[in-house]
């Protein structure tokens, strides 16, 4: 019998699993193990993580790591995910003219409309002066109230206010004619004065309706056509807001700056086409159709597209040492999204959704920097180490370790990074003709668009967001469930939990600090998943169907670490029940459930060629 390790290396996670093959390639499973990948797949950087790994399974399986025949590692292709924006366009104000934020507590309701005035100025204001009070954090909530009040006693409409310190509520409950008042605004002396202005606060529980509509913004400033197209997306920045401050530039225009997306050329190995990156995902994934199998890809100069792309060139030649030019993409996808853009000119850091491209690709690397990782490892583990074959392939042995499965079949092997799909057709196993393809696209990239649909910026709480249900917090003792249940608890929740949306993790509730409610989170959350993983599973097992039709495929395994998400597998069997296939989770060795299968699988593929080298050394 000889030990030998199997190490899947994945773009999140690396998994072992511990096994003894005997002389006719009898294998008798021991352990598994799994670990967080260390650096980017397929470099020498992930030398630590596997040694961590192999360490373990051998400690689970109660065996000495002196005893090891073999290490075999997966053929292990690195992919890098990155956004390319489309049809961008900035909307600039002149002297910095929108506040758009939300306060807890802004005073009065309603809408003004008037000329920005300082608070020391409006003494001096003539009567029927239509005005908005602008006050500074060195002006007292009573001095204000009642300077206000004393205006319009002698005349002046005052009709707004936009004051630096948290007073709204304080003045408006003042005033002897309440008025809208917006407070918090950090940079109020920026707000330029003698300009013309509209403020408005909708009631607890609304949205503002006129300064969150192009239409109204146009209505109340006497905006034509093309000014009113520059300030839609100071509209859409205020859109879901209770309180917004909107003035007019000095010189009461807008002016607009179109950031190009770019030309992607995608180059297949008998055509070549090009395509507008803000043609959409769809156009994009039309072009790849007609130009696949894919040879490699690239990018308009001086663009979105060319500086992603020439990004990923550039961190893969670093890390592999290998040649820049001899850096390829092997695989491209696109999909619809939106991307929070800063509105320059805004006062509270105000964003507006702009259409964007989501762009994964996956670099294709020349078998020198799995060599080299090989031999770092045999370094640090003191034992042969074996570059096993196609990752896809070896899923499919691993998978074919699931009680109740039998050729054909086909996996689905879901990851951080890429989608591996791998059909094998009735034959025996040295006659059996697999097919197998590797797409970019996967977890890492449904986490990409999670945080920047929702405005995040903070991958982790996207992941979780990702991998967990949603709840609201509606009291102290309990919580609704995304699904409308109610979930009561004998102690009282956390208290920066209340009255929030909250991700239930395995480690507790965290709350998700946005403005989103539950429906909009669940909606970002499927709609990423839908876009990304199946869509993925389509094209893969597109690519891998005898003939290219996916009705003859009957079984469909489902692998990898997104196998194991509340959501995905689930959607995978809708999008394919359509065409009859039956699909399901994978249950490895019966224990593993849809983790090691790789890992698994190069254990296998490795006994069956030491059982027919064996068979012809004895013949």
């Amino acid at each position: 019998m000889s030990l030998v390790v199997g190490v899947d290396i994945g773009n999140s996670t690396t998994e072992a699993c511990a096994a003894d093959v005997g002389a006719d390639g009898e294998v008798t499973y021991l352990s598994a193990a799994l670990g967080r990948t260390t650096g980017v797949k397929g470099t020498v950087a992930n030398v630590p993580g596997v040694v961590e790994v192999v360490v373990r399974a051998l400690k689970a399986a109660g065996r000495d790591p002196a005893g090891v025949r073999a290490v075999l590692v997966n053929e292990a292709t690195p992919v890098i995910s990155g956004l390319a924006m489309e049809t961008i366009t900035e909307t600039v104000i002149t002297e910095s003219t929108m506040i758009g934020h939300n306060p807890d507590t802004p005073g009065g309701v309603g809408l003004g409309v008037g000329t920005t005035v300082a608070f020391a100025d409006l003494p001096d204001r003539a009567p029927g002066d239509a005005v908005i009070c602008v006050a500074g954090a060195d002006a007292d909530f009573e001095d204000v109230a009642a300077g206000i009040n004393a205006a319009v006693t002698r005349g002046v409409r005052v009709t707004g206010a936009v004051v630096q310190a948290d007073d709204a509520t304080l003045i408006a409950n003042r005033l002897r004619e309440p008025v809208p008042v917006v407070d918090e605004v950090t940079l109020v002396h920026r707000v330029p004065l003698g300009m013309p202005a509209a403020v408005e606060v909708a009631e607890q529980g609304r949205t503002i309706r006129t300064l969150s509509n192009s239409y109204g913004i146009a209505t109340v400033f006497g905006l034509d056509p093309e000014q009113t197209r520059m300030i839609a997306p100071v509209a859409r920045a205020l859109v879901g807001n209770r309180s917004a401050v909107v003035v007019r530039t000095p010189s009461g225009d807008v002016t607009g700056r179109r950031i190009p997306a770019g030309i992607l050329t995608l180059i297949g190995e008998r055509t070549k086409r090009s395509v507008e990156v803000d043609a959409g995902a769809k156009e994009i994934m039309e072009t790849w159709r007609r130009v696949r199998p894919l040879a490699d890809a690239d990018g308009e100069p001086g663009t979105h597209v060319g500086g992603m792309l020439a990004r990923v060139r550039d961190t893969m030649a670093d890390l592999t040492a290998m040649p820049r030019d001899a850096v390829r993409i092997q695989d491209v996808l696109a999909v619809d999204t939106f991307v929070p853009q800063r509105v320059t000119g805004g006062l509270a850091g105000e964003f507006a959704l702009e259409n964007a491209v989501a762009l994964a690709a996956m670099v294709r690397t020349s078998r020198g920097p799995m060599e080299l990782l090989a031999d770092r490892l045999r370094e640090a583990l003191g034992t042969d180490v074996l570059i096993g074959g196609v990752e896809a392939d070896m899923a499919l042995l691993g998978a074919l370790t699931t009680p109740g499965t039998a050729k054909p079949m086909a996996i689905l092997d879901l990851g951080g990074g890429s989608t591996d799909a791998a059909v094998t057709d009735e034959g025996a196993d040295e006659g059996a003709q697999v097919r197998s393809v590797h797409l970019a696209g996967a977890g890492d990239l449904v986490t990409s668009l999670i945080d920047s649909e929702l405005g995040l910026d903070d991958t982790d709480l996207a992941e979780e967001i990702k991998k967990f249900p949603l709840a609201k917090a509606e009291s102290f003792f309990h919580i609704r469930m995304e699904d409308g249940t109610v979930r009561f608890f004998d102690e009282a929740l956390p208290a920066e939990a209340f009255a929030r949306v909250v991700v239930l993790t395995d480690a507790g509730m965290r709350p998700i600090r946005t403005g989103h409610g539950v429906e909009r989170i669940r909606q970002v959350r499927r709609s990423a998943k839908q876009r990304v993983f199946v869509t993925n599973a389509l094209r893969a097992l597109e690519q891998v169907a005898p003939g290219g039709d996916i009705r003859r495929i009957g079984f469909v395994v489902v692998l990898g670490g997104a196998a194991l998400d509340f959501e995905i597998p689930d959607m995978i069997a809708e999008a394919v029940s359509e065409f009859g296939i039956v699909s399901g989770t994978g249950n490895v060795r019966g224990s593993e459930g849809p983790r090691n299968a790789v890992a698994t699988g190069l254990v296998a593929g490795h006994a069956s060629a030491h059982a027919a080298s064996t068979a012809v050394r004895c013949g």
